[in-house]
């Protein structure tokens, strides 16, 4: 479906990586919670694939349960490390993406300029539960994961576990300007890499540097309110947050 087709131009739609190629095609790719694209070259010596480019690529553990590799033209390859084997690879027609349920299903870009206050504010008032979860559903605002949850209630000071349905103006207000805040610094620090997740390069991004609340459970809070941070478990999946600025 994709040998001989000309890689036209990469883009993104909520946690789905698309690859438009000619003859109307687009490739698909979900890394989902452990996969990786890695760009390099790669052989097989004897039953073990190995990196011919040294470094991250050669050496980082992380980088070595590949699955699927495309050869490139220029000589190099795309590959696709994920150690849970959870990631998703599909061929679908590039005039029918919208027909396809992960894409349509999906709420809007939160990044993208038409995604304002007001907007966000329309959206939340006809939720219900609790923010971590609604901020994570795909199906209201496309993108935002776990990682990235936790982070902007933290900066918005909003506990996980608060009502979507009880959030004043200016709690959304907080929210929003903290989700474009936060969003925006963690494409800047190339993603979070506390856990397997990989740049391109198979080099580790920067985020878990400076990072607030993600996986920092008995830290002093960075506001330096006197709160440390905690985790609680809210629809199966971690939350971490300060007690003090951001108090249920």
């Amino acid at each position: 479906e994709v040998v001989g087709k000309k890689i036209l131009k990469l883009e993104r739609r909520g946690k789905n990586i698309l690859i438009v190629l000619s003859e109307n095609k687009i490739l698909l790719i979900h890394q989902r919670m452990t996969g990786h694209l890695l760009y390099g070259k790669w052989k097989f010596q004897g039953k073990e694939l190995k990196s011919l480019i040294s470094g991250p690529l050669l050496k980082d553990p992380q980088n070595r349960f590949i699955h699927l590799i495309l050869g490139l033209s220029n000589g190099k390859q795309l590959a696709l490390s994920d150690l849970r084997k959870f990631a998703k690879v599909l061929v679908w027609p590039a005039d029918k993406l919208d027909q396809l349920p992960e894409i349509a299903k999906l709420g809007p870009e939160p990044l993208e300029p038409s995604f304002s206050l007001g907007k966000f504010r329309e959206i939340l008032k006809k939720k219900s539960g609790k923010i971590k979860v609604v901020l994570m559903n795909q199906e209201v605002i496309s993108g935002i994961g776990n990682i990235y949850s936790d982070e902007i209630l933290w900066e918005a000071g909003i506990h996980p576990l608060a009502r979507a349905e009880r959030l004043d103006d200016n709690d959304l207000k907080m929210i929003f300007n903290a989700l474009k805040k936060v969003l925006n610094k963690a494409i800047k620090a190339k993603g979070d890499s506390m856990s397997d997740y990989r740049r391109p390069s198979g080099e580790k991004g920067r985020y878990q540097e400076i990072q607030n609340a993600y996986h920092m459970t008995g830290q002093k809070c960075r506001q330096k309110d006197g709160g440390i941070i905690q985790r609680i478990k809210i629809g199966g999946r971690s939350a971490h947050f300060c007690p003090i600025h951001q108090p249920r």
